[in-house]
């Protein structure tokens, strides 16, 4: 799947709470978790699977695979957890244009087979939710999420493990019994993005429990078609840019996108980032600051170098659009 021409993930936000947990430190650490580190990397190929969906149906890795490969999103309940309820409405919301890029759809959660179904009546969900009840795929892909185990086992108190569950549990797991003893079969939520012989071409795990990658920003990052909404649009002199969000509505948590696309007038060129090394003013996307959301570098596409013959220099820039 080849990125598409002119496009550009600019920025992405979500909104950030970080809650501190008290606890005393003791002589034994163990590693703080690393979810880039985690399961199949980029250009690997994922584990097979033989999974119900809640059709019944048994699915496989071939049988979710479009012809241009597959999204596969694993969560951690579409039960008691509102962040990836959001997260499956909105993949559904996405599914005729992933359909349409030839992108096959699975969601994998240790849900029973029982709460698919409910939620996919109640939520209309088409896409096969796979229950993976005893998250054996979820071991298999190397995602589960221990942390909640830490926090209750005989680490308890060990500072790393305490750090680790705001970030990876949810302080709220330890008010509800119930809770805490199931979570410990959720993975670390996160998206893999498949070619069609199974391999990760893409991953979006999240540093913090609330966050999810908006399926249009992955859409985007991903290089898979993406209808844009209503957009605006501006003219200078030396330019044309077109610019619109990757989502018109967004929860607590989710990252999303604003795309800005530029194209140079004829004769043009609009400096890249590297330029600015030789006192040049390189193209920018500032936002007035606030306080409901942070703001994530921007992303620029690869440029090329523009010969200056008068001066001899080589600088980085973009002659086409952007």
């Amino acid at each position: 799947m080849a990125n598409q021409p002119g496009r550009i993930k600019l920025a992405t936000f979500s909104l950030m709470l970080v809650i501190t947990l008290p606890g005393s430190t003791t002589a034994q650490t163990r590693a703080p978790v690393d979810v880039q580190s985690l399961g199949p990397q980029v250009g690997e190929r994922v584990p097979d699977f033989r999974l119900p969906d809640q059709n019944g149906q048994i699915r496989t890795l071939e049988s979710i695979m479009g012809p241009n490969g597959a999204m596969m999103l694993f969560h951690r309940s579409a039960n008691w957890w509102p962040y990836c309820k959001a997260q499956l409405v909105e993949l559904q919301d996405r599914l005729e244009e992933l359909t349409a890029a030839g992108i096959g759809i699975a969601a994998i959660s240790y849900d029973s087979e029982e709460i698919l179904v409910a939620f996919a009546e109640l939520r209309g969900i088409t896409y096969p939710l796979l229950s993976d009840d005893d998250s054996a795929v979820i071991r298999d892909y190397g995602i589960l999420n221990t942390v909640a185990a830490e926090a209750i086992g005989p680490d308890a108190n060990d500072p790393d493990v305490i750090a680790d569950v705001p970030r990876y549990v949810a302080a709220s797991v330890f008010d509800s019994p119930a809770l805490r003893r199931t979570i410990n079969g959720t993975p670390f939520p996160g998206t893999f993005v498949l070619d069609a012989r199974g391999r990760v071409t893409s991953r979006y795990f999240e540093e913090f429990y609330r966050e999810r990658s908006s399926t249009a920003t992955v859409m985007l990052k991903s290089g898979i078609g993406l209808s844009p909404i209503e957009a605006i649009r501006g003219t200078t002199a030396q330019l044309k840019f077109t610019a619109y969000p990757s989502n018109t509505i967004v929860t607590n948590g989710m990252r999303f996108s604003l795309v800005l696309e530029v194209e140079p007038n004829p004769g043009m060129h609009v400096y890249a980032p590297g330029a600015e090394e030789l006192g040049y003013r390189v193209i920018g996307f500032n936002m007035a600051s606030s306080d409901f959301v942070r703001y994530e570098p921007i992303q620029y596409p690869e440029s090329e170098i523009y010969h200056f013959e008068p001066l001899d220099e080589f600088v980085p820039a973009y002659q086409g659009p952007f």
